[in-house]
């Protein structure tokens, strides 16, 4: 076999990751849990009936792949459409050919790539040529659909969830592109199996990123008549690049906004803005960490003071609308009011605790007082009987149970004494006094 010189013109220049792009299901890597045979997604493309859906998961994981294996089987003209470089003006040309080629007979695929880069308009603008069929929607996207994709078009797709690639995954590539024509085939590289698991494990579960560091070690390591010698020192080198990055998926991801979390419910305003600024410099998405506050003004500062849930949503919008670098102060801002505010998990513990009731009493019947009664045979089986309205009585409240009969007296809510939460605790305790009131003038 002719060896073949790296500083030789090679006949395809593209990267190595999308040389080695997977063609069929055969060939793709990983998301087992969709594309396996007998798998729903696999019965999609080998039928050739494809419904509109959304791809959604981390970059490199083989969301666009994907796509192209299905314009590979299937039937339909295929139509690759980047929402990084299309306007409504292009979406219109798209829908109008469309139209046009269902008049004929044919369907239209459109693969939609960084779905959630369109905004709400241009979103709107595939709509109704979804609803009539004029085309199947592809969308790929890294970002929540919940979050990034309008609601009206969301219902009308089937979102599947990519998961990163296992670290066993990423070296079966690895060891498919070293002898494949399309790869480094023609290349007598020699390369350890220590060496193809550390770059596997150091690629996180991108796929995309992983091929492209195996290109750079191959290309960078020493060769010599007998073919290419991966450096030790040059695999330290492209490992030690991507610690300099920011893994958005792998380990240290989780790692850090775990910090940032438990230095908020510690109180500890230093800390927080320090793993803020980590994620923020390293080029986490703003939007991630805005929804994550979010979550923290409830689960750790909650009904001490409910105010931090109001900021924290205005600094996710402030966020949406400007990105970074400009969101970065609004995000301290609503970091150091949680890490300031008083703390209290009664909320969560209250929802988990009432979690573990709702699913030992699922079959537990809904009380007849408080159940609507809109027909007449309802009314007669006894809904709504003996229903007391709030508003009629004094205090605006009576001492007719809500909870079913199992349940009765259950408390889960439970205030602390920090913040404002001292002030609801005496708002229970008022309740409790009338309700116990409105219970004795009842048996008077």
């Amino acid at each position: 076999m002719k060896q073949q010189s790296l500083f030789e013109e090679k006949k395809d220049t593209r990267p190595l990751a999308d040389r080695m792009r997977p063609e069929t299901l055969d060939e793709y890597v990983g998301q087992k849990q969709l594309v396996d045979k007998g798998n729903i997604l696999w019965k999609m493309i080998e039928n050739d009936q494809l419904s509109s859906m959304i791809f959604w998961g981390p970059p490199g994981v083989g969301k666009t792949t994907l796509a192209r294996i299905i314009a590979n089987h299937t039937k339909s003209y295929f139509v690759d459409f980047s929402a990084v470089t299309s306007g409504i003006k292009e979406i219109k040309e798209v829908m109008k050919q469309a139209d046009e080629r269902k008049i004929l007979g044919q369907r239209t695929i459109l693969f939609v790539d960084e779905i959630h880069r369109f905004n709400k308009a241009q979103q709107d603008a595939f709509l109704p040529y979804v609803e009539k069929g004029s085309i199947v929607l592809i969308g790929a996207t890294t970002e929540n659909p919940s979050f990034e994709i309008n609601s009206a078009l969301l219902s009308r797709c089937r979102v599947f969830v990519l998961h990163s690639l296992e670290a066993s995954d990423l070296e079966q590539l690895i060891e498919r592109a070293l002898i494949s024509p399309k790869g480094f085939g023609e290349l007598n590289i020699d390369i350890s199996k220590e060496d193809i698991s550390a770059i596997a494990q150091f690629s996180a579960g991108d796929a995309r990123f992983c091929l492209n560091t195996l290109e750079m070690v191959v290309y960078n390591s020493p060769s010599d008549i007998e073919g290419i010698h991966v450096s030790k020192d040059i695999l330290k080198q492209c490992l030690q690049k991507r610690s300099l990055l920011y893994d958005k998926n792998g380990e240290e991801h989780y790692n850090i906004i775990s910090a940032l979390h438990k230095s908020i419910r510690n109180s500890d305003v230093q800390a927080a803005i320090y793993w803020l600024a980590r994620m923020l410099e390293a080029g986490e998405n703003p939007l991630y960490v805005a929804r994550r506050l979010v979550r923290i003004a409830s689960e750790d500062v909650g009904m001490a003071d409910s105010r931090a849930l109001e900021i924290c949503v205005a600094a996710y919008q402030a966020t949406h609308y400007l990105g970074m670098p400009e969101c970065n102060v609004h995000l301290t801002h609503a970091v150091v009011y949680l890490a300031l505010a008083p703390k209290s998990n009664a909320l969560e513990v209250a929802y988990n605790s009432a979690k573990e009731d709702a699913l030992k009493t699922l079959d537990a019947p809904v009380p007849l007082h408080i159940r609507n009664a809109p027909t007449k045979l309802m009314k007669e089986l006894g809904y709504n009987k003996g229903y007391e309205y709030s508003h009629d009585y004094e205090f605006k409240m009576t001492d007719m149970t809500c909870l079913p009969d199992e349940l009765l007296n259950r408390e889960y809510y439970v205030p602390t004494n920090q913040g404002s939460e001292v002030k609801v605790q005496k708002r229970l305790e008022q309740i409790k006094a009338i309700k116990a009131q409105v219970a004795r003038s009842r048996r008077k």
